[in-house]
């Protein structure tokens, strides 16, 4: 009850923000202190937003971008976190592993687009392919960091009870690990969506429907600002939509790990 208090309290402050925020640019727009045609009005942008919602076009672009952004983020998760139980269990790989995995990781995956273009050529592989190259990472070192944070003594405690390396990852340095699992996840959700909306802009429709494409198209035009802006604010609603989901199943499923944060705060 406590939690849930919290967070409506900090939802309202939020809400609070966003339309004093919102009342301040429809005010700098029409007293002229901001040219209409630079920024337009809020109100003007928030009618474009909610008229996106009939817009056939826009909202097959936003099932592209969440089939791109489910599909690519199960095959990150399906790799990263048995890639991160590996990682974390045997020394002696991640040792000879940590080279070639700090090599990659710090490589935009924007910066690859054009590689895996003449790879694989443009389209949902395309997309899919580097929203699963830059989600993996958080997966993958939270994973990492959730089995070192197992408790030894725990560990020593299974051991001495006759419990091989296997039975132990399972009964204690998984479960133990699923909070931090469950945070990469939801970091590399805000990543893949960022990904695949900034992978149609660059590319536009050639790498087939998105939201970025759509709002690529919108930004061709003379006077489409509030449209592009409107599109944006749409992207955003859809990450915080995608966030809350995440935590919703988070709280579900690690029901233990929710009640022990609250008693440690």
């Amino acid at each position: 009850m406590k939690i849930r208090r919290s967070w409506a309290v900090a939802a309202g402050r939020g809400l609070a923000g966003i339309a004093a925020f919102l009342l301040l640019g429809e005010l700098l727009g029409r007293t002229g202190m901001i040219s209409q045609s630079v920024l337009p009005l809020a109100s003007t942008v928030l009618a474009r937003t909610a008229g996106l919602a009939a817009n056939s076009q826009f909202l097959g672009d936003v099932a592209a971008t969440l089939a791109a952004w489910a599909l690519g983020m199960a095959i990150a998760v399906a790799l990263a976190v048995p890639g991160g139980v590996l990682l974390g269990s045997l020394p002696g790989v991640r040792s000879a592993t940590l080279a070639i995995v700090e090599f990659l990781r710090p490589i935009p995956s924007v910066a690859l687009i054009l590689l895996v273009g003449l790879l694989i050529g443009p389209g949902l592989r395309m997309n899919v392919t580097l929203i699963v190259y830059a989600a993996v990472w958080p997966v993958l070192y939270n994973t990492i960091y959730g089995l070192d944070d197992t408790d030894p003594v725990a560990r020593e405690t299974l051991r001495a009870f006759g419990f091989g390396r296997l039975a132990q990852i399972r009964f204690l340095a998984l479960p133990g690990a699923a909070p931090f699992i469950a945070t990469g996840i939801r970091l590399s959700s805000s990543i893949a969506l960022i990904l695949s909306i900034s992978t149609g802009y660059l590319t536009g429709r050639i790498s087939g429907a998105g939201i970025g494409a759509f709002i690529a198209e919108a930004n061709t035009g003379a006077g489409n600002t509030a449209l592009v802006l409107a599109a944006a604010i749409w992207t955003g609603l859809l990450g915080l939509l995608l966030n809350g989901m995440l935590l919703g199943a988070q709280h579900r499923l690690l029901p233990w790990a929710e009640q022990y944060r609250a008693e440690a705060a």
